[in-house]
Parts: C-alpha cells; structure tokens; sequence
C-alpha cells in the first residue's frame, strides 16, 4: 500500500522588508520615445528565513506609463502578498508562485522581486551560485549592450563614438518620436558604426503603425535590428510583414502564450526578456529554456534597477547557451550610487558575476537605509 508523505517545511519565511531607493542617473537623465526621467523609483525586497538566511531581490519600472507597472504599485503589492508568504519555503519556488498568482492575479511585476529573492535564498542553503541552479554556467562573461538615450541626432552620434572607445561593441539607440527625426537619428548613427558592431533601434512602442511604416522604409539598406517599433503585438506583425530587417519584441511579448504565437506568426527574429515583466526568474527560466527549444535568441535584462536587479540578470544570462543569448544590460551603470558592496563586474563591454552563493551580493545598507515596511511571522 502507497503510503503517504507529509510534506515538512523545514526553512520558514519569518519576514518581510521593503526599501525603496532613488536611483538617479549617471549622464543626468534617461530618455526613450516621448519620456524620460533624471531618477528611477526602485523597490528592493529582502526576505527572511528561520535558518537566518537572508535574500534580496529588486524591481523597478521605468516610471507609470511605460508598461502597466508603476514603483508605488510594486510595493502596495507586495504588501498585499506578504502576509501570505509568512511560514512559507522560500526554497520551494513552485509553491512562493502558486500562492503569490492564487493571493493577486496578473501584476508579474510585483511577484518578480519576490521570487528572484527566493532563489537567493535557495543557492544560499545548497551553497551554489543561482546560475547554477537556473542550468549550470554556460558562458563565463556576459555580452553588454550600450543604450544611446534619445537626443539629437549629432548627440547620438557623438555618444556612439564614445561607447565604441571605451570597447562596447553592441547598441540600443532610443528613438519613437516623429519618423524624420528619428531616420535622420538612425542614419547619423549608424554612419558611425565600426564594422561588425551591432546596432538596434528601440521605438518602446513610440511610433504609430504608419510612422513606423516610414522608418522601416527610408532604412531599408541600414545594417540594423528594430524593436519593439508599436505598442501592440498586431501592429508589430504588420511593420514584420513590410520589412526584412530583423524584429525584436520586448513589451508586448509577456509570457509562453504570446511568445508560441509571434513564433507561429514568425514575427519574431529576438526576443527581449524582462525578468520583472515575467514576473521574476522562475518564469523567465521557463520562457528562456522554450526561446532555445524554438531557436529565438534573446535579450536577457529586466525594466532597470541597481546592482541587484543586475545580479538577477547576470545568473539568468550565464546559464543562457551563448548561441541564444544575444546581449544584456547592466543597469548599474547608469546610475551614481551602489546598492551593493561588490556585485557584478563590467569590463570591456561584459559582465560577470560573483561566483559565491546565491545572487553572490551584499546589500549596502549605508544606501538602503532602514525599510519602509517590516513584516514578520507572529
């Protein structure tokens, strides 16, 4: 006779902090289609076990009106959750999921820095870094990619030449305004490329369908990548339909569901992948493992955040195959301050991180100050 097995948790979650830390930026500000900001709102989550092992994870929208996440948001909703993540396994991933999509639907972004936390928690127990828990460590450095934040064409330009020089060899240039500007924006950019250096242009669902038409047509002979050109999935397959340069969907692509379809469509040449808009690591492990059954390479970053979100994205990245991992971000240096003490390194237009357990970070409490709420187990 089948005998049954009481499930014992033997880790609990005791607690619960939340910080929330400005994170301003390094060149002033931050601007992309028709927005654009001096400092980002994040909100860092540190959870608490009854083994006294901590976990950190972090998430930060790119202010209200870019996806449907805005910084106040995340933390009224993780407040929401944290009662019922109490007495909890934090190693049990499955679990933390199933009760944060049964305790609030939808809102992935509030769920992701919970659930990036939790694996911290989980390489810290079994002593082995997340990448290895994500599949084992792949590629030992991390390909980067340098954003070009809207301005001025020559601006643009000039910026470009810069990054080259100090080894970046990947670009995202923010365009998503009127199309004669940004072609003209396009053009005076990529007039500065080196040769074989990669180039991509990122509207952030800026431009109109018939604007995006324009664009697509008038650099038709350009060496480049175009995402996300408009905002919605059937006005992408459209402007993939009247072009032959290479298509990258990023906003409209949230999860395995819309991901088959673009892939049925053939909509999709990249697919940029957002830890926070999948809702954390253990939804993007799963998309990131059916882009390689599908042969879709991918971009691996998240909204932006600090050194912590970066950590996240760095162990996603190295258990990434090379062959499908097309570039990532480093979020970290963009802004002034260190969430941090050590955390991943940049060089030479890569990064890496820490070897040791978990996110392999220490939070730097002189910038995270004291949290703003505390939840603990009664």
């Amino acid at each position: 006779m089948a005998q049954n097995y009481k499930s014992e948790i033997k880790i609990k979650i005791t607690g619960l902090n939340i910080y929330q830390v400005d994170l301003p930026m390094r060149e002033g500000s931050y601007s992309w289609s028709n927005q654009s900001f001096k400092s980002f709102d994040s909100t860092i989550v540190n959870i608490m076990t009854s083994d006294g092992v901590s976990g950190y994870g972090e998430i930060c929208p790119l202010g209200p009106s870019y996806l449907p996440a805005y910084a106040e948001g995340a933390r009224t909703g993780i407040k929401k959750l944290a009662k019922n993540l109490l007495g909890q396994d934090p190693s049990n991933l499955q679990k933390i999921n199933l009760t944060m999509d049964e305790s609030l639907k939808g809102h992935p972004y509030v769920k992701s820095a919970i659930d990036v936390a939790c694996w911290d928690i989980l390489g810290k127990i079994t002593n082995q870094p997340v990448y290895n828990l994500l599949g084992g460590k792949v590629q030992n450095k991390i390909k980067l990619f340098k954003v070009i934040s809207k301005d001025a064409p020559e601006a643009m330009r000039e910026k470009l030449i810069e990054y080259q020089e100090k080894g970046f060899k990947q670009f995202q240039m923010k365009v998503g305004e009127e199309p004669f500007l940004d072609i003209s924006r396009i053009k005076h950019v990529s007039g500065q490329m080196i040769e074989g250096h990669v180039l991509g242009a990122d509207a952030n669902c800026g431009w109109k369908q018939h604007e995006a038409l324009r664009v697509v047509k008038a650099i038709s002979d350009e060496d480049i990548y175009i995402e996300q050109p408009c905002s919605t999935y059937e006005e992408c397959l459209n402007i993939r339909q009247h072009t032959h340069l290479p298509l990258i969907l990023d906003e409209c692509i949230d999860g395995v569901h819309s991901l088959t379809q673009a892939y049925f469509d053939k909509s999709i040449d990249i697919l940029n992948l957002k830890i926070g808009r999948m809702g954390g690591l253990t939804k993007s492990k799963l998309v990131r493992d059916l882009c390689v059954k599908l042969g879709i390479s991918m971009t691996i970053e998240d909204t932006w955040g600090s050194q912590i979100g970066d950590a996240a994205i760095a162990h996603l990245a190295h258990s990434t195959p090379e062959d499908f991992h097309f570039q990532s971000s480093a979020f970290h240096e963009y802004t002034t301050i260190s969430t941090t003490i050590g955390g991943p390194n940049i060089k030479n237009g890569f990064m890496s991180c820490s070897e040791n357990a978990g996110l392999g970070i220490e939070p730097n409490f002189d910038i995270l100050g004291s949290p703003i709420e505390t939840f603990t187990l009664e």
